[in-house]
């Protein structure tokens, strides 16, 4: 080789390297700025809610975030695209990368939380984790956004729910219509959703020969952890049904025997 080839492969290296780099530096910033971002609205919901636990706020911030990614991640899927189920694989948009970012820096936010006041068992911590990992493997590798976006809004979109139940046993408002409902809209969405469409999602990956396959060993574990939290939501909507229906048979039952007993006296 000559010198001048040399110096023209070694100028060639240098500019890719300096490219990623920059690259990598802005999806630091971004990551970061996110991070920033969430632990503000944190501290100001503190502010306002002095008289709240510090888990009220930042379950707000959760419910905020869950709001926010199922917006963005629902548009990128149902109309920015490409589609997830036809195109897993394919190479990050630059809207999808804002996205993830933003919701990177949620994740750290939320997990440094978790660990911190210990709120939370080894399952949540091992999906905060997976999350994590998920999303940084899918901007350092610049490509599989379309699915993780796609998990992102399967995983986000009964996380409002799951805030609205929380508020309002806080709040004495959970054993009424809106609690019953609020559980149903749960169990139903994540059952459906995450593990109906989940599977789906799944299977697509797994067949296409595009995704790198620690991708697809990613997404095998988000969704043997959905199936872990399925487990203990069916026990939990078992005994809630058992529960509604014997209240409600000891109901009918008082009721009939004070109608009976009243057709008895006018006799």
């Amino acid at each position: 080789m000559t010198q001048c080839s040399f110096l023209r492969v070694r100028s060639l290296f240098f500019r890719f390297w300096s490219l990623h780099c920059r690259m990598a530096l802005a999806l630091c910033l971004q990551a970061l700025c996110s991070l920033g971002g969430w632990l503000s609205l944190y501290g100001s919901f503190c502010r306002l809610n002095k008289h709240r636990s510090y888990e009220w706020n930042c379950r707000l911030v959760t419910f905020t975030h869950g709001i926010l990614s199922i917006g963005f991640s629902a548009y990128i899927g149902f109309i920015d695209g490409p589609w997830p189920f036809t195109h897993p694989g394919s190479p990050n948009t630059p809207l999808q990368v804002h996205v993830l970012c933003l919701t990177l820096g949620y994740f750290i936010f939320d997990l440094g939380w978790c660990i911190y006041f210990r709120s939370e068992g080894p399952l949540m911590l091992a999906h905060h984790t997976l999350s994590i990992l998920g999303i940084v493997g899918a901007l350092v590798l610049g490509e599989s956004g379309t699915e993780v976006n796609a998990v992102l809004f399967g995983s986000e979109i009964t996380n409002p729910l799951l805030q609205m139940r929380w508020f309002l046993r806080e709040t004495g408002h959970y054993h009424s219509f809106t609690g019953d409902v609020v559980d149903f809209l749960f169990v139903a969405l994540f059952t459906g959703v995450r593990i109906g469409v989940g599977a789906c999602l799944l299977f697509c990956e797994m067949v296409s020969p595009t995704p790198k396959w620690f991708v697809k060993v990613g997404g095998v574990a988000m969704y043997v952890v959905s199936w872990c939290f399925m487990f203990s939501i069916w026990r939990f909507a078992w005994r809630k049904s058992i529960k509604k229906y014997h209240t409600w048979r000891s109901r009918w039952s008082e009721e009939w025997q004070l109608r009976l007993n009243g057709h008895l006296k006018t006799h």
